[in-house]
This record gives structure tokens, C-alpha cells and sequence, in this order.
């Protein structure tokens, strides 16, 4: 399977691959609000509810037989490291929307991970190719402690953005702020703007 390189995307909002504020590392450091959960492959399933056409549900063999592709990103943590050319595996948030039909209505996403965590985007900013449900990093299943079997990578936004153990997106009519959000952060979280907190 063929790369899809994005790692430019940075020139789209005016600056530097490496965003200010940040230092690259090779690292990839494990951060979490509450350590890493237990799953099974037996019983996980993936969501996708609220303001679509159909709600729907996959089992894990369902969501990775889904159509995906490979992609080169950059990845920006809030706390001030960047790991560049990562390559992840999976379905593009514009294929899981059309499959699931996005309601008119529908304004904000809600990200839920199946620790209890939760972030919320403009919908706007999930229908991009490079919002990606993803779980293969380099060629090997996400480790657990990096939110595998699944986590929503963001490389236009901080990586608090992007759920890790994410389990179902829901489709709201209005922002509804999430786990970090309640607590502080940016709602908006662009690197280059380094909107860390609001």
C-alpha cells in the first residue's frame, strides 16, 4: 500500500513544520489522564451515532476491513513535543461520516474513548483526509498505551484532539466541550497559533 505523504500540511496555516513552542523529539512519549485501560478483541466495538442517516457499529475485524490508507503525519503534543513522519493506518474520518450519512444539522463531533475521555472538534475540522482512525503506527497495531486497538490522530490540531481507546463519534448540532476543554484547553487547539489553553 502506498504512502500518502501530509507532513506539509503546516503550509496551509502559515508556518513552520515545527510549530513555535514545540522541540522534535524521536520519543514517543505515553501521556493519559488516567493510565492505559483493558480491552478485548472479542467484545470492542466502534460507534458512530447522533446526527447521521444511519447509526452503525463495528466489531474490530468490521472497522479494520473498512477502506483505509497509509499516511505520513506530524504529531503535536499540547506539552511541547513534536514526533515527525509517523506513519498510521486507517479509515479517513470522511469515509466513516459518508458511510454513516451525516445529517444537515450536524456542527461539532464528539470523540469518546472507552476510558471516559472525550474531545469535541467543528466538523468542519474532522472532514479532512488527514483526521484518521487509525491502528497501525509504523507498520505495527497501536500499542495499548498509545490508545490502541484504535485513537483519532489530528496532525492540524494538538493531540489532545485526537481520542486515544477512542470507541464511537458522535455527530452533535453544538459543541459540547470535552474532557481537557472543561478543564482549560483550547478549544480550537491549532499548534501555529499555539492555542494551547483558552
Amino acid at each position: 500500500m502506498s504512502v500518502r505523504d501530509v507532513t506539509d500540511l503546516h503550509e496551509e496555516f502559515g508556518g513552520d513544520r515545527l510549530p513555535p513552542g514545540q522541540r522534535r523529539t524521536d520519543r514517543f512519549p505515553v501521556l493519559s489522564k488516567s493510565g492505559t485501560p483493558s480491552w478485548s478483541p472479542e467484545t470492542w466495538e466502534f460507534a458512530v451515532r447522533g446526527a447521521v442517516e444511519s447509526e452503525r457499529s463495528f466489531s474490530l475485524e468490521e472497522f479494520t476491513d473498512l477502506p483505509h490508507e497509509i499516511q505520513r503525519q506530524d504529531f503535536h503534543c499540547v506539552t511541547g513535543w513534536s514526533r515527525f513522519d509517523n506513519e498510521f493506518t486507517g479509515v479517513t474520518f470522511p469515509t466513516l461520516a459518508d458511510l454513516a450519512g451525516v445529517r444537515d444539522d450536524a456542527t461539532h463531533v464528539l470523540f469518546h474513548g472507552f476510558d471516559g475521555y472525550a474531545t469535541d472538534l467543528p466538523l468542519e475540522e474532522c472532514m479532512r483526509e488527514e483526521v484518521l482512525f487509525a491502528w497501525e503506527l509504523d507498520g505495527e497495531p497501536i500499542p495499548d498505551d498509545h490508545g490502541g486497538p484504535v485513537r483519532v490522530v489530528t496532525p492540524h490540531r494538538y493531540a489532545y484532539k485526537g481520542a486515544k481507546w477512542v470507541d464511537a463519534v458522535e455527530f452533535l448540532t453544538e459543541p459540547e466541550r470535552g474532557y481537557w476543554e472543561k478543564r482549560g484547553y483550547s478549544d480550537t487547539a491549532n499548534p501555529w497559533n499555539e492555542e494551547r489553553y483558552s
